[in-house]
C-alpha cells in the first residue's frame, strides 16, 4: 500500500487488514484500553464490523486508522489514526495502545505521525476528544501541537475538544 504505510523512528503504522482481526479483538475487548473510548469495550463481532468499516474508510478517504507495530520486534502495540466522529464534530485523531506502552512515548509518536499524515492528505482541521480526567491523553494531544478549543458533556463526563489546523 504505497503512501499509506507510515514509519517513525520506532514504529510502523499499517492500515488494518483482515489479518489484524485477532489483535484488534484482544485490544478492543480489553477494558484497560477501550473502557473510556467512544462506545466502550467492543465484542468480537463489533470489532469485525469496525475492521470492515476501517478498510472501506481507507479506500474511500485515503486515510484512516492504522495498526501500530514496534518496528524492531514487530509487536502489535495498538491503533492510532483518523476517523470521522459519529457526532458530526469532524475528523478526529484517536489512539489506543496497550497499557504496557504507557510512559514510553509510543502514543505521542503514533499520534504525531497520524496528525502529520492527515494534514498532508489535505485535512485543514483535525480534532481530538479526551475525557477531562484522562491527563495522559490530554498531555499527548498537547505535546503533538493540538490546542484545546472547546468542551462538552458526554454521559456525565466532561470532554475536552482539541484541534490542529493545517498551516499554509
Amino acid at each position: 500500500m504505497p503512501g499509506r504505510l507510515v514509519r517513525t523512528p520506532r514504529l510502523t503504522l499499517v492500515p488494518p487488514g483482515k489479518e489484524n482481526l485477532p489483535d484488534l479483538i484482544r485490544l478492543k475487548g480489553d477494558p484497560r484500553v477501550f473502557e473510556l473510548m467512544l462506545h466502550g469495550v467492543r465484542s468480537p463481532e463489533r470489532t469485525r464490523e469496525e475492521l470492515e468499516d476501517d478498510i472501506e474508510f481507507w479506500e474511500v478517504r485515503g486515510y484512516g486508522t492504522w495498526c501500530v507495530f514496534e518496528t524492531e520486534t514487530g509487536e502489535f502495540l495498538g491503533i492510532a489514526g483518523l476517523m470521522e466522529r459519529p457526532d458530526g464534530r469532524g475528523v478526529a485523531m484517536r489512539f489506543a495502545l496497550w497499557p504496557e506502552c504507557r510512559g514510553k512515548g509510543y502514543a505521542r509518536e503514533a499520534a504525531r505521525a497520524g496528525l502529520e499524515f492527515g494534514h498532508r492528505a489535505g485535512l485543514a482541521r483535525i480534532i481530538a476528544v479526551a475525557w477531562e480526567e484522562n491527563h495522559a491523553s490530554r498531555q499527548v494531544l498537547g505535546d503533538i501541537g493540538m490546542a484545546e478549543c472547546d468542551a462538552f458533556d458526554h454521559k456525565g463526563r466532561r470532554m475536552i475538544l482539541f484541534e490542529s489546523l493545517r498551516r499554509g
